[in-house]
């Protein structure tokens, strides 16, 4: 199998290209006065997705109906998928789909085995899939089998669980591991409806981003409908011992029983979010929105699957102080699962938005004082990564062809993003943006689209009718070039100057650190004091913080990070007990990632890296695993 191996083109260049069109196509055409054809031909197809083998532009998959069974010894699912399917070339009668070390037994057409080939693996992204169909056909069914050690699926032991004694699932489809656990057009521009049957053992229950039903039985077998077409990425399955708690009218909790109450009283305030979101950006469309609470090797800190967020109980820190992240997977109700990007290129569509949205909820939902403290935060949370990221990677609508999708995630299309769409609200206004933005998920609800879409659609809403405030040139800017661009709105927040004057006080001697007045600090003042510390501390400044402040054991999960990697930044072995323990415990990827990496640059950190990563390494997502193997190596 051929590799996806095309020229990279400079933003630039990309962009003179993109500026011609001002009509819907989905192809980047040659300037007139471009000299070079060789690089002419290296421009990439924005209505293409590279991360996909799928054909949907000839034959698309419209609905699938699953019937799986998890085998937890062999750690397997087993079954089979029926496709819908329409053509869009009537001619074509050959289906592509993707697929990931599945085990394909037979595909049928009624009944009728037909043609198949499954091709050579692509590193990357898997094996085509492709099946000749007749003629008359509008449904596929493919019965295959799941490898144990599929990238899409974490199953753990008893062990690896809050309540010791029974095992549990958990699939994570984004951006392109849906392959890995069902044969289909894993592309985010093909939105699909479907129906599962779910087979488990008996003790354990099963539910799906769909519409789950709170008092199901416990008897093996769960069904479940999704009635809005969604991309694969946001197909999900967990089995475990689940029990359920309501928290509003249209939210609840599914947990192990060992920590239901208390996420269901962390996360509170979920209807409250839900219901000032309808208020700004237009009606909720999925009908309930639900929250899993999964094992602590979830590599993410939530995942947006419709209807049912998939959370990190990381984030359960007894005070509020970490519910942004449940703000954000609510908001990709609007901004996400409503509107989805076409492709990986197009994420920033999806979580810049998103990001923005986030804010405004916090804002709306906390204060002001809370959502400039947490728009500071993230704010240097992207400067960090612009430091550190090659140019290519700061611009909004990356070229990602050739390369692993999951290279996307930074604080770029996040944070970039946001800072983006606050300066346009900045420009035109606040109610005259949160209009634009009704309107938008209004007029592109369920569907997949691409950054040129965007700029179109621009184009014709507020660059036409706020003429005087803004300007193409600097939309260009944003999301075709690296970096902030100067005069980018920058977040603000006077409670962090005090926190400024303390640490600047402490480090020069005019204060102990036991006399640092911290009453009154959440987890916003905990993380800016120890985010923006000198990066050398001598032993002795290390040891009065930790005394004063009890850091090494803290319970916040932010705040230990923030701490242990100053520990390890500055060697400080009083940390490291802890620091092992937090290793071998967590398994999301923001908050043990930057830990390996800096581990890994000396000697000593990388055997004590290596040490750890064994230990955690069977309790770790897949992911997680190959974001970190590589820094113990």
């Amino acid at each position: 199998m051929r590799k996806l191996g095309l020229v990279a083109l400079s933003a630039t260049l990309l962009w003179a290209c993109v500026d011609t069109q001002n009509e819907n196509t989905s192809t980047v055409t040659a300037i007139a006065d471009q000299p070079d054809a060789t690089m002419v031909k290296s421009l990439m197809d924005v209505g293409k997705d590279y991360h996909s083998f799928a054909n949907p532009d000839e034959i698309r998959v419209t609905h699938l109906d699953l019937d799986l069974t998890a085998d937890f010894d062999a750690k397997k699912l087993n079954g089979q998928v029926t496709l819908s399917v329409e053509r869009q070339q009537h001619s074509v009668d050959t289906l592509v789909l993707d697929t990931r070390e599945l085990t394909i037994n037979q595909v049928t057409v009624e009944g009728e085995p037909v043609e198949f080939r499954l091709s050579e693996a692509d590193e990357e992204l898997g094996s085509a899939l492709t099946i000749t169909l007749p003629k008359t056909a509008s449904k596929v069914t493919i019965e295959y089998a799941t490898s144990p050690d599929a990238s899409g699926v974490q199953w753990l032991t008893p062990a690896q669980t809050a309540g010791k004694k029974h095992p549990f699932l958990f699939t994570q489809a984004q951006a392109v591991h849906a392959r890995s656990f069902i044969p289909l057009q894993d592309s985010p521009q093909v939105r699909v409806t479907y129906d599962a049957i779910i087979r488990t053992p008996e003790e354990l229950r099963a539910v799906m981003s769909a519409s789950n039903d709170p008092d199901t039985d416990r008897d093996g077998e769960y069904k479940f409908t999704m009635p809005q077409p969604i991309p694969s990425y946001l197909i999900a399955l967990a089995i475990g011992n689940l029990e359920f708690k309501a928290m509003g009218e249209r939210t609840g909790v599914y947990a192990e029983p060992e920590i239901l109450d208390a996420a269901a009283k962390e996360f509170e305030d979920t209807e409250a979010m839900l219901e000032v979101t309808e208020k700004t950006y237009g009606p909720y469309s999925w009908e309930r929105y639900d929250l899993l609470i999964l094992p602590p090797s979830f590599p993410f800190g939530g995942m947006e699957n419709p209807r049912l967020s998939f959370i990190t109980p990381t984030v359960i820190a007894g005070d509020k102080s970490l519910v942004s992240l449940i703000a954000h997977e609510l908001a990709h109700s609007w901004s996400g699962n409503t509107v989805t990007n076409a492709t990986w290129r197009d994420l920033w569509l999806n979580e810049g938005f998103t990001t923005y949205l986030t804010y405004r909820i916090m804002e709306m939902v906390y204060g002001k004082n809370r959502f400039k403290k947490e728009a500071v935060l993230g704010y240097q949370d992207l400067e960090a990564d612009i430091e550190a990221l090659d140019s290519n990677d700061e611009i909004l609508a990356i070229d990602l062809r050739g390369r692993n999708p999951d290279d996307v995630f930074s604080n770029i299309p996040y944070e970039k993003g946001a800072l983006f769409l606050r300066e346009l609200e900045q420009k035109v206004g606040r109610d005259n943006f949160d209009e634009f933005l009704r309107e938008y998920f209004k007029h592109f609800a369920f569907k997949s689209i691409t950054t040129d879409e965007f700029i179109d659609y621009l184009d014709k809403t507020l660059l036409s009718e706020y003429s005087e405030k803004l300007d193409r040139e600097r939309i260009n800017q944003w999301i075709f070039e690296p970096g902030i661009p100067d005069g980018a709105p920058q977040p603000h927040s006077n409670a962090f100057n005090k926190i400024d004057a303390k640490r600047t006080a402490w480090l020069n001697g005019k204060m102990s650190a036991a006399k640092i007045d911290t009453h009154g600090w959440t987890v916003h003042e905990w993380l800016y004091f120890l985010n923006n510390m000198p990066g050398a501390l001598d032993e002795e400044q290390l040891a009065e913080l930790d005394k004063a402040f009890s850091l090494t054991n803290s319970k916040n999960n932010e705040i230990a990070h923030s701490w242990l990697l100053i520990a390890v930044k500055n060697e400080y072995k009083p940390a490291y007990s802890r620091l092992y323990d937090y290793l071998v415990s967590i398994g999301r990827n923001k908050l043990v990632k930057p830990l390996y990496r800096e581990l890994s640059k000396t000697a000593e950190g990388k055997a004590f890296a290596k040490k750890a990563f064994e230990e955690a390494k069977p309790g770790y997502h897949p992911l997680t695993v190959k974001a970190n193997e590589g820094f113990v190596n």
